[in-house]
C-alpha cells in the first residue's frame, strides 16, 4: 500500500515539474525561480521514484527484470541523468517529454505488476546490465534532444521563431548538447557490447541474437553519425535522422524484445 502512496506522490510531482516547464516554454516565462522550481519538483519525484524502483527491482528471490520494472528503472535513470545534467547545461526543457514518461511508467508498474525474477546473475553480468541501462538512458536523452532540435530547426527554417522556441537555447548550443550526449552514450554502449562479449555466455544464442544484432546496428548508426560529424561536419536534419534511427534500433533491442517475450508471447 505504501508503494502506491509513494508512487502517487511521485507521479504528482512529475506532473508539477512538467507543468512548470510547459508554462515556461509556452508562456515564455524564463525566470530563475521557475527553472529551479521545476528542477526541484523533478528531483523530489525522482527521489520517491527511486524508492519504488529499488523495492520492486530487488526481491528476496532475485532481480525482478519484468517489462514494467525495467521500464520504470529506465525512466527513473533517464530522469536522474537529465536533472543532474541540467545543473551544468541547459537541458531541463527535455523534461517536458522525459518526466511524463516517468510518471506513466510508475502508473504501469503500479497497476500492471508482473514479475520476471532472475536469480542466477553473476556480478559480472550485473555490471554488464548496469552499463547497458546507462548507455540506453543517455541515448534516450539524446533522442529527446533530437526531437526538440527537429522542431526548433523546422520553426527557424519557416522563419517562425516565436512561441516556446524562444525559450530554447540557440540552435548551435542544442546541437553541441546533442553530440555530447551521443558521444557519452556511444562510449557506454561500446563498453556494454564489450562486456557482453566477455561476460555473457554465447551472446549470439537464440534468445539473445536479436537483441545483440539490434544493439550492434544501433552502435554502427551512432558511430557513423559521430564519424560524419567529425569528418564532414554533419548537423541539422541529417544528424537528427541518424540519431532517431540509432535510437529506434536500440529501443527495439532493449524494450521491443521484452514486449514481444513478456506481453505478446506471455513467457
Amino acid at each position: 500500500m505504501h508503494t502506491i502512496v509513494i508512487g502517487s506522490v511521485a507521479t504528482f510531482l512529475y506532473i508539477i515539474a512538467t507543468a512548470l516547464l510547459a508554462l515556461r516554454l509556452l508562456k515564455r516565462i524564463d525566470t530563475p525561480n521557475i527553472r529551479w522550481q521545476s528542477i526541484g519538483a523533478a528531483f523530489a519525484a525522482i527521489s520517491l521514484h527511486g524508492l519504488i524502483v529499488f523495492e520492486v527491482l530487488f526481491t528476496a528471490t532475485g532481480l525482478n527484470l519484468s517489462i514494467f520494472s525495467a521500464l520504470s528503472l529506465l525512466t527513473w535513470l533517464i530522469s536522474l541523468l537529465l536533472v543532474f545534467s541540467s545543473l551544468a547545461q541547459p537541458t531541463e526543457n527535455l523534461g517536458i517529454v522525459v518526466f511524463p514518461s516517468a510518471a506513466i511508467s510508475i502508473i504501469l508498474e503500479s497497476f500492471l505488476q508482473t514479475e520476471r525474477i532472475t536469480n542466477t546473475l553473476q556480478t559480472t553480468i550485473e555490471i554488464h546490465i548496469l552499463i547497458s541501462i546507462v548507455a540506453y538512458s543517455l541515448l534516450s536523452i539524446a533522442a529527446v534532444q533530437a526531437l526538440l532540435l527537429a522542431v526548433q530547426n523546422k520553426h527557424l527554417r519557416n522563419r517562425q521563431p516565436g512561441g516556446f522556441i524562444r525559450a530554447l537555447p540557440p540552435l548551435q548550443t542544442m546541437e553541441q548538447l546533442l553530440f555530447q550526449m551521443i558521444g557519452l552514450g556511444f562510449f557506454m554502449q561500446s563498453l556494454s557490447l564489450i562486456s557482453g562479449i566477455i561476460f555473457v555466455d554465447n551472446i549470439f544464442s537464440q534468445h539473445l541474437v536479436h537483441k545483440t544484432a539490434l544493439s550492434i546496428v544501433a552502435w554502427i548508426l551512432f558511430g557513423t553519425l559521430l564519424w560524419g560529424r567529425w569528418r564532414f561536419g554533419w548537423r541539422g536534419r541529417k544528424a537528427i535522422r541518424w540519431t532517431l534511427s540509432g535510437f529506434a534500433a536500440l529501443a527495439l533491442s532493449y524494450i521491443g524484445s521484452k514486449v514481444v517475450i513478456e506481453v505478446i508471447l506471455g513467457r
